[in-house]
């Protein structure tokens, strides 16, 4: 799974996120630091409205929260949401000995970055893509 640190970083460069069934997230509040959620029509489901998306929590969490606002949550990309974002750009993940490799190209230039977690390596991939871009 992404760290905290690397969904940060996504998000200060421009990531948005629109959340469907399936995504994980964790709460920008101290006390749930250690906290993931998951988006399920069942227990959370994002609703919609002109002044903005929240996330709203129907009832079966271990407490009681009712909603946050999408800003108020962190978006923990999986993988297979990351390499989506490479798009065309991806060319491979290589297992090494102690870390991943993702590399990517971007106008026929190569670029490779590793870390000892893959979603992480391609967190680094696509925060490339989103800096070239701003």
């Amino acid at each position: 799974m992404i760290s905290t640190d690397a969904a940060l970083a996504l998000r200060a460069a421009g990531l948005v996120w629109h959340p469907a069934s399936g995504d994980r997230f964790q709460l920008d509040e101290p006390e749930f630091e250690a906290d993931v959620f998951t988006v399920s029509e069942m227990t959370i489901e994002p609703r919609r409205y002109p002044t903005g998306t929240i996330l709203a929590f129907n009832g079966t969490t271990e407490w009681a929260l009712d909603s946050v606002a999408l800003e108020d949550a962190l978006w923990l990309p999986r993988e297979d949401q990351l390499r989506e974002l490479l798009r065309g750009a991806f060319r491979s993940l290589v297992r090494l000995a102690d870390t991943y490799r993702v590399e990517i190209s971007v106008r026929g230039e190569p670029h490779v970055f590793e870390h000892p977690e893959p979603a992480d390596a391609y967190a680094l991939a696509v925060l490339e893509l989103l800096h070239r871009i701003a």
